[in-house]
């Protein structure tokens, strides 16, 4: 069963202002501090990485991390802050999990964390809902962090969306000829580059000091494939899906 919140404050200063909006879940997340997290469906390796440390660094200082369901940048942050820890923004019905192999993903959000929808039950994937999503998106975060965005990506929209709401935008210092709309963004003076991950955690929440991490120590002398599967089973692969390694050759690389 869903439900609806009748014309949310979240909604002020967005066209969708006035509007009820749907929800499965867990309304208390509305009552923590929230960052949304977007970008392109593929991003490099180094993205990969930098949104995972950024979402999961943000839910351990406490703050709720918001997303748009997406394969790509918006899955990954949505499964490194927690399912318990983060809000998804549905470009549909909310009895349509789309895209569909984010379908396990968007159980667990349900039940642990909070799904957000302007759209009735029964509403499928249109491509005119998407930016309406990422209105929605943006409008939830105290600023909008963009860790990877080409030119002509649907993270564009979002970005337009945050300058018109008056929102403080980050982005991650890419190489020339990657990332060319953040990058673009960081030339013209529109956006903040995070530098140092901690300190912008910090804005928001304590840090949490981390541990060293045995595996990425280990990974540092190249091991076999073989070698790193014996030491650490699973870790290896849930390590290269959340792309803090690459496989080359048979050897391991952190990143």
């Amino acid at each position: 069963m869903n439900f609806t919140i009748d014309n949310p404050s979240f909604l002020e200063g967005t066209s969708l202002r006035g509007k009820s909006i749907y929800y499965k879940g867990s309304l208390e997340l509305l009552e923590k501090r929230r960052v949304s997290i977007v970008g392109s469906r593929k991003p490099n390796a180094y993205a990969k990485s930098m949104t995972h440390q950024i979402a999961a660094k943000l839910a351990k200082a406490g703050v709720c991390v918001v997303s748009g369901g997406a394969i790509g940048v918006d899955a990954l942050a949505h499964k490194a802050a927690g399912a318990s820890n983060t809000i998804m923004v549905a470009a549909t019905g909310l009895d349509v999990r789309y895209p569909a192999t984010n379908k396990q993903l968007i159980m667990e959000i349900e039940q642990k964390g909070l799904i957000l929808s302007q759209f009735a039950e029964g509403t499928p994937s249109r491509r005119y809902n998407f930016p309406l999503r990422n209105e929605l998106t943006v409008a939830l975060g105290e600023v909008l962090v963009v860790t990877y965005a080409d030119l002509q990506s649907g993270s564009v929209r979002s970005i337009e969306y945050a300058k018109k709401q008056g929102k403080e935008i980050f982005v991650l210092p890419h190489r020339l000829g990657e990332s060319e709309a953040t990058n673009e963004l960081l030339k013209n003076g529109e956006a903040k580059a995070i530098y140092d991950i901690d300190a912008f955690v910090g804005s928001f929440g304590e840090v949490e000091k981390e541990q060293p991490d045995e595996f990425l120590e280990f990974c540092r002398a190249y091991p076999t494939y073989d070698e790193a599967v014996r030491r650490f089973g699973g870790q290896v692969f849930q390590y290269e899906l959340e792309g803090k390694i690459d496989i080359k050759e048979g050897r391991v690389y952190p990143l």
